[in-house]
């Protein structure tokens, strides 16, 4: 991966200090999104590593309600794949399958239709940022649950104190972004 590449890609990720409450350094994908040069070398380093490390295993990229589904078509598209989104709940029609997890204040849900992957199927997660992990952490139970197969949970921005990528063990991870 070119330095300068990735140098390109961070200079559109900005930070909004004390947001969403005092205390937290909240890094905004949204700029990344104006500029086409940095947002599609970001799904470029991605594609990219993912071709080098998982050659043409990948059946499905899945993405992440809301801010994963920015980057996981155009990241399927990239890869030849098509692309199966996981919900916020009450967000999909039809028959559909779900995982809780915890909040700092409460519960949230994922969702994803019951026949959108067969068993056996390897697919990659996809989202914008992990902090956490309790969403990925989450999505990888409910892929779990269609006994399909997640080679790996890749993201644009990784909050390394949080150390949500531990929380995935032993689902590998990959950002191409990392900040304290």
């Amino acid at each position: 991966m070119a330095d300068s590449e990735l140098q390109l890609v961070a200079r559109w990720v900005r930070s909004f200090p004390d947001f969403p409450i005092l205390g937290v350094l909240f890094r905004d994908i949204s700029p990344l999104l104006k500029d086409p040069d940095s947002f599609r070398t970001s799904i470029s380093l991605l594609a990219n590593h993912l071709k080098k490390t998982h050659g043409s295993r990948i059946d499905y990229i899945t993405g992440l309600d809301s801010r994963g589904f920015l980057f996981s078509p155009s990241l399927a598209q990239e890869l030849g794949l098509g692309c199966v989104l996981i919900r916020k709940r009450g967000k999909l029609l039809g028959p559909k399958l779900s995982a809780s997890y915890a909040l700092k204040y409460g519960k949230a849900e994922l969702e994803i239709q019951s026949d959108a992957l067969e068993p056996g199927q390897k697919l990659v997660v996809m989202d914008n940022l992990l902090a956490t992990g309790r969403t990925m952490c989450a999505a990888c139970e409910l892929l779990g649950q269609l006994q399909a197969e997640v080679l790996e949970c890749v993201t644009l921005v990784e909050l390394t104190s949080l150390k949500g990528c531990e929380k995935l063990a032993p689902v590998p991870f990959f950002s191409l972004l990392q900040y304290e």
